[in-house]
């Protein structure tokens, strides 16, 4: 105790940190822990039943089996990687420009991931309109590439893929920034020293010089990538103006979460999903870790 109380004004630093942390983080994944074993409607009290909620939700759940894992999986394969990657492009390319320049187009880069949901979606239904009048399906009849309107937000084909296109575009975030930095800092002196050792390309500078560098960017920026893609799930409703979605075509974890939990007050399962989900995002994270935390004495 006397070690502590000698460190008292460090403690009192981190604590804003700490108290924001454990009431708005660390309860809320506790409460929903102990929740997950229960039968609760928000209206009784919680009654304890064990793994029932695991065991209906892994072997009984045909919509979370057939629609919203599957979907899921799919959704963040397209949007995880690929918004990572094409973030990283973006920068380095941005990283290019003279100073003035780049803070442009980083600015016009990251404002999208500024707009909320429905916001998102007021900008990008009038594109996706079904009907004639929509931009998208308007410059396709107007160059003959269709011959009909396209239900974009609404056909079961084309859901999932307008879903991943607008993410895509909202999703140059905080991570894309931390890239950007990641690459600016890159120490010059190792781009003349490579070229001194027979790197001959920009492609050899990047894979060998800039992408090591910058691994605790990398790093975070997949983490940000990850949690921004389990999260995404509400722009599939959003977009469609429908919960669930037509035929499930967008429904993800997240929906599915809100469907028992905000529609059905089946809060019990609602928790267990989201320890599931959870699940699925720490295990995501760890292989982030493997690909790009520092080894031994890096």
């Amino acid at each position: 105790m006397k070690l502590i109380w000698s460190y008292r004004l460090s403690y009192l630093f981190i604590a804003p940190f700490v108290i924001c942390f454990t009431l708005f983080i660390l309860i809320p994944i506790i409460v929903a822990v102990l929740l997950s074993f229960t039968y609760f409607n928000g209206l009784q009290p919680p009654r304890f039943v064990g793994w029932q909620n695991f065991l209906y939700l892994l072997s009984q759940d045909l919509i979370f089996l057939k629609h919203a894992l599957p979907n899921t999986i799919k959704f963040a394969i397209l949007v995880g990687p690929g918004g990572y990657i094409a973030s990283f492009i973006l920068a380095w390319l941005i990283s290019q420009l003279p100073s003035f320049s780049r803070n442009v187009y980083a600015l016009i880069i990251y404002s999208p991931s500024l707009v909320a949901g429905p916001a998102l979606a007021a900008v990008w239904l009038p594109l996706l309109n079904g009907d004639r009048i929509g931009y998208l399906n308007s410059i396709l009849l107007q160059l003959g590439l269709i011959d009909k309107p396209v239900l974009w937000v609404t056909d079961v084909k084309y859901l999932m893929g307008s879903m991943v296109v607008v993410t895509l575009w909202a999703s140059m975030g905080i991570g894309f920034l931390a890239q950007l930095a990641g690459i600016l800092n890159v120490n010059k002196e190792l781009y003349e020293a490579g070229r001194i050792d027979g790197i001959k390309s920009r492609l050899q500078e990047i894979w060998y010089i800039t992408i090591p560098s910058m691994k605790p960017q990398m790093l975070f920026s997949a983490v940000m990538a990850i949690v921004g893609t389990f999260k995404a799930g509400e722009i599939g409703a959003t977009l469609s103006g429908t919960i669930p979605t037509p035929q499930y075509a967008g429904h993800v974890l997240m929906s599915h979460i809100q469907d028992y939990g905000d529609i059905r007050f089946e809060l019990g399962y609602a928790s267990a999903i989201s320890v599931f989900l959870l699940i699925m995002m720490y295990l995501a994270n760890k292989l982030s870790h493997r690909l790009f935390g520092s080894r031994g004495d890096e």
